[in-house]
């Protein structure tokens, strides 16, 4: 069933005023340094408006965006990862000339609902897998951003009227190929950060992974 109209603009709507209002009711700005957040999630929201209307900038619709939500999330943590995409989503619209509707629909499906879902994956692999290094790195880093990525996308192409000149088909491939993608370079970023710069990541604790050394950043959020 295709969502269109209306409906479909009420429903993200809604679902992103649900998500930024838990996220400024945790208020995560207050985990932050007295220097503000690290400059490396700050540049990547920086390059995420450019990622999410590649389609538009290449006038190819087959071009997916990489979402690039869940590297985010893993770094900034998920209420300061949704905070984020509102800017994200501005500048987005402006460099594709989106219409607001459509600047909503792309936060949603590009940023909220992977972020969130790998969120709920990343909970699922603490509680249930061991806690070990590379559990993090292949199991938050990359399976899970590549199964949320996945995911939103395919609801995505289910839930919105297909781009002209491309059948459900050729949308769900791309969309899984562009999901994969981001994983393959969220994990590889992810275990750089691990190995050098591990307070980058707000998701990540070394009390948590690396029980036999000294903390070296806080809890994970």
């Amino acid at each position: 069933m295709v969502w269109s109209g209306p409906f479909a603009l009420a429903a993200a709507a809604l679902v992103g005023a649900v998500a930024l209002a838990v996220a400024l009711a945790l208020r995560p700005w207050r985990g932050l340094p007295p220097s503000g957040p690290p400059w490396p999630w700050l540049a990547w929201c920086a390059l995420l408006p450019l990622s999410w209307v590649a389609d538009r900038l290449g006038a190819m619709p087959a071009a997916q965006p990489l979402p690039g939500a869940c590297l985010l999330m893993l770094m900034a943590g998920w209420p300061l990862a949704v905070l984020a995409l509102v800017p994200v989503a501005m500048a987005a619209a402006w460099l594709g000339d989106l219409s607001a509707a459509e600047a909503l629909q792309r936060a949603l499906w590009l940023g909220v609902a992977p972020a969130t879902m790998a969120l709920t994956l990343g909970g699922a692999i603490r509680r249930w897998l061991p806690h070990h290094l590379f559990v993090y790195i292949l199991g938050r880093g990359f399976i899970a951003t590549a199964l949320a990525n996945v995911a939103a996308g395919t609801l995505q192409a289910m839930a919105q009227p297909l781009p002209r000149g491309l059948a459900l088909e050729d949308l769900l491939l791309a969309r899984w190929l562009a999901g994969w993608g981001d994983a393959v370079l969220t994990g590889m970023i992810v275990a750089i950060f691990v190995a050098f710069r591990p307070e980058w990541l707000a998701t990540y604790a070394d009390r948590l992974y690396l029980e036999d050394r000294p903390t070296r950043n806080g809890d994970s959020r």
